[in-house]
This record gives structure tokens, C-alpha cells and sequence, in this order.
């Protein structure tokens, strides 16, 4: 526990499930690949800090995101836990027999909710990337795997401005149709707000998709990842995709910034009681440690204050500091 006590707020779940998208979303945006080592590794510290869900890496063509090019090396050489799911990205019936393959159980693919950001990541329309996915998502349920259906530019896109909730519900609805398990709502570039996310979820709810189907995706641009995760675990959502760190962004649109943090989350979560079964104290070590070989300090607030030792321990007379220090002294590193 993050040691400051607890306060639950009502109509809030138990119990919250947490996508860490570190290795796959977090690591695309590096401007150089990591050692395939050290993928490996940040993997196997993220099982070990308690999380049941880690998207391992990309089917992704090389050409397209370089900085996964190892993802086949990464699965081999990783030691797959019972109890911990390796979901990858896939985007066509190549990748996904290189997953199956390799003994992939999950998979994602990756949808857009605007025209001009499908053409920018897919090299298609929206309509011509549904029909590239459904026989991808067919075969994937055959085979007996779970099938996540990201959706990008939910509540904004970089060249078309503030997307309608309806324009989201069709896409979603489409997904769902094609035989998606899950759905996750992405804020590519941390545009969206309180308000906003309500009304999506709420025109979503309304279309029929059930909420125990929706996980959220927030990039926290304008730093509203947390407020709006509050509000879409208020609408009853239990799944949220953050990232190791606060690592990540994405190479097809400029403007989106890393994913909300992990440690930010946990932090929140502990104090209204709610349980994610993921120890905030060894998510820190493992942001700290990577952040030491990508060469600078961890985006994370929570990590900057606390990764000088404090665990979430209040400070005693003879360790208090002025406000700010911890903060400083994370960031030097």
C-alpha cells in the first residue's frame, strides 16, 4: 500500500485489472531498439511485481515498427508464466499465424475510429481495415484465443478534431461483431476529458456493448489520464490499459505522448481500496531500472517521488524533506 491510508468512493469496483502495455505500446516509440535482453527482462520484473496481463510485443512488420523487429526472439527466449496472459499485436493472417506458432494464447488488433488516422496507420480506410481484420479475428477464435480489438482517436484525432461518440459506437460495434472479446478505448493523443469519456460510455452502453467488454486507453498528454479513469471506472469498467513508467506514444501521430503510468494508477487505486494484486514498490524498481538503460528519468510522478527509497512510506523526523525534493533528485537520474 502506498502507506497514506485508504477512502473508497462509492460506485467504485472492487477490483481493477491492469493491461500494462509497457513492452509493446511503451517500447514502439523509442527512437532505438532495446536489446532484445532487456525486453525479456522488463517482461519477466512485470509477472514478478504481480501483473497477470503484459502485452509482450508486435507481429508487426519490421519496416513498420523497427523497434520491435525482435518480437519473435522476445517470445521464444520468455519464460511464460501459468496465470499470466502474453497478448500481441497482430495485424493480418501472417502475423497471426507467426503467433500461433509461437504459442500465443491472446491477440490484438488495432482499429481506427477516423478515417485520416486509419489511412496513417494502416494505409486504409476505415471500412477496408474491418474487412482486412475479420478473417484475422475468425481464425483467431477458432484457434480458441482471446481477440482485443484496440480503437484508436476515440475522443480526438490530429487532423479531424473531436470525434462524435457515434462515430466510435459504429466502429465498435463492428469489432464486437467480428467476434472482438474485448474492446479497448484509446485516447491517442490524451485529448479527451471527464465529460467526454462519460458520454462515450454512456452511448456505448446504450448501443448494447456490454461494459465488462470495455477496457480504457489513456495517454496523458494533458495530463487528464487519471481523472478520466476515474470516471470510466465510476461507469463500471475494470480493465486499464497503463504503461511501466509512463513509457510510450505512437509513431503515426506526433502529437500523442506517453500512456498513463502504471505507478500513477496504483498510487490512486490503493488509496480508494480497490486492488489490482500488482506490488507498487517492485512497479517503481522495474520503471527505475529501465529508465537507467533507456538513458533518462521515468515520466512517471509517482516514480520520480518515490524511487529514492521511500515506498510509499511516510517520511520520518529525520528523512523529511521539502516538498519537491524527491521529485528533483528522481528526475536527475
Amino acid at each position: 500500500m502506498n502507506g497514506y491510508g485508504t477512502q473508497r468512493l462509492p460506485g467504485l469496483p472492487g477490483s481493477v485489472t491492469i493491461c500494462e502495455v509497457g513492452p509493446r505500446d511503451g517500447l514502439q516509440n523509442e527512437p532505438a531498439p532495446v536489446d532484445t535482453g532487456v525486453k525479456v527482462e522488463f517482461i519477466e520484473r512485470l509477472a514478478d511485481a504481480g501483473h497477470t496481463l503484459v502485452e509482450a510485443t508486435s507481429m508487426v512488420h519490421p519496416a513498420w515498427v523497427p523497434q520491435l523487429a525482435d518480437a519473435e526472439e522476445v517470445l521464444r527466449r520468455l519464460d511464460r508464466r501459468p496465470g499470466v496472459r502474453y497478448p500481441v499485436l497482430v495485424p493480418n493472417l501472417r502475423g497471426l499465424r507467426r503467433a500461433l506458432d509461437l504459442g500465443v494464447t491472446d491477440i490484438a488488433v488495432f482499429a481506427s475510429a477516423t478515417e485520416s488516422f486509419a489511412k496513417a496507420n494502416l494505409n486504409r480506410t476505415v471500412a477496408e481495415s474491418l474487412e482486412m481484420f475479420a478473417p484475422v479475428i475468425a481464425k483467431a477464435r477458432e484457434a480458441g484465443m482471446r481477440v482485443r480489438g484496440y480503437l484508436s482517436m476515440c475522443w480526438g484525432d490530429p487532423w479531424e478534431g473531436p470525434v462524435s461518440a457515434d462515430q466510435v459506437v459504429t466502429v465498435a460495434t463492428a469489432l464486437t461483431s467480428l467476434g472482438c472479446t474485448e474492446l479497448s478505448l484509446g485516447d491517442t493523443i490524451g485529448v479527451a476529458t471527464p465529460g467526454r469519456v462519460s458520454a462515450l460510455l454512456k452511448a456505448l452502453a446504450a448501443s448494447g456493448i456490454p461494459v465488462d467488454r470495455i477496457a480504457v486507453h489513456f495517454h496523458d498528454t494533458y495530463g487528464q489520464g487519471l481523472a478520466n479513469t476515474l470516471v470510466a471506472l465510476q461507469h463500471g469498467v475494470t480493465t486499464v490499459d497503463t504503461s511501466a513508467g509512463g513509457l510510450g506514444g505512437c509513431p503515426y501521430a506526433e502529437s500523442a505522448t506517453g500512456n498513463l503510468a502504471t505507478e500513477d494508477l496504483l498510487w490512486q487505486l490503493e488509496g480508494l481500496g480497490i486492488r489490482t494484486g500488482i506490488d507498487l514498490a517492485k512497479m517503481v524498481d522495474t520503471s527505475a531500472w529501465l529508465a537507467e538503460r533507456l538513458g533518462r528519468p521515468s515520466p512517471s510522478l509517482v516514480v520520480r517521488a518515490l524511487q529514492n527509497g521511500g515506498g510509499g512510506r511516510r517520511p520520518g523526523p529525520s528523512s523529511q524533506r521539502p516538498l519537491g525534493s524527491a521529485r528533483s533528485a528522481g528526475g536527475s537520474r
